[in-house]
């Protein structure tokens, strides 16, 4: 008994014990959560099939202008650093693959090999060159849980200055212009605040957060599910329109009120 007391009170025995409980410790927990690990090494080599084919993607149709390697050439700027989700706007939006050079381009039909799954392979193959702004999730851009109040008043502060009011887009410098908001999507709204495309700033997340981003995604939605309560919104681009109609108008009664008074003096003559 003696003996054995002694080994207890050894100063190695407390390291002994605490390895041996350590090693059962980790033992069960790799034995416990095997599919994890499988999950994990599922999801790594899916998305490296998506880099793969969005390569394959990038080379061709869109390294002819790119390069390569997404270097940039004098036709076009480089994609390294852009990120997923300048790639998903401008793709998703059919701006890119650019039909012609011009001060902008507009948005328009997406090509017929942009699909959903196509522009997520390629937005990841960009993303896995230099990383960059990522595609927003759902919950990211749901109007529903934004405050359209408090996403009027960023937007007033921050965009009506191009995109007027209610978003009707407006003509900027040098053949360039604000599009019109109406057929963007919720997540092409935040990837374009994210990623500051053609004449646009970038508004990073410490400049206007993911939340400010949500509330002035439902503050355009809401707007522009409105019905104009005086019949024709007239491209809802502001009083220059309305005063024009106006001012038509107006005059156009004024000059057949004068036609008319006219003519009935003279019959009465």
């Amino acid at each position: 008994m003696n003996s054995i007391t002694a080994r207890r009170r050894h100063p190695l025995a407390r390291v002994a014990v605490l390895a041996l409980a350590l090693g059962l410790l980790g033992g069960g927990y790799a034995l416990a959560a095997p599919n994890g690990s499988t999950a994990d090494a599922a999801i790594a080599s899916g998305k490296a099939d998506d880099v793969a084919q969005g390569k394959s993607l990038f080379v061709a149709h869109c390294a002819s202008c790119h390069g390569l390697n997404a270097e940039g050439t004098k036709k076009a700027p480089t994609l390294i650093g852009v990120g997923a989700a300048a790639v998903n706007f401008q793709v998703s939006s059919g701006r890119m693959p650019a039909a012609d050079a011009g001060p902008q381009a507009p948005r328009k039909p997406r090509a017929e090999w942009a699909t959903d799954q196509a522009v997520d392979q390629l937005a990841a193959y960009v993303q896995s060159l230099g990383g960059g702004p990522t595609v927003p999730g759902a919950e990211q851009v749901d109007p529903a849980k934004g405050d359209p109040a408090k996403g009027g008043e960023l937007f007033r502060a921050n965009c009506i200055q191009c995109h007027n009011f209610v978003g009707a887009g407006g003509a900027l410098t040098y053949g360039k212009y604000a599009p019109p908001l109406n057929p963007a999507t919720p997540t092409q709204i935040y990837e374009a605040m994210a990623t500051g495309p053609q004449a646009m700033p970038v508004f990073n997340d410490s400049t206007i957060t993911p939340e400010q981003k949500r509330d002035m995604i439902a503050y355009i939605t809401h707007v522009r599910s409105q019905v104009d309560p005086g019949g024709s919104g007239l491209g809802r681009i502001g009083p220059v329109t309305e005063g024009l109609v106006a001012w038509v108008v107006g005059l156009s009664l004024l000059v057949l009120a004068s036609i008319w008074i006219t003519a009935k003096k003279r019959r009465a003559a």
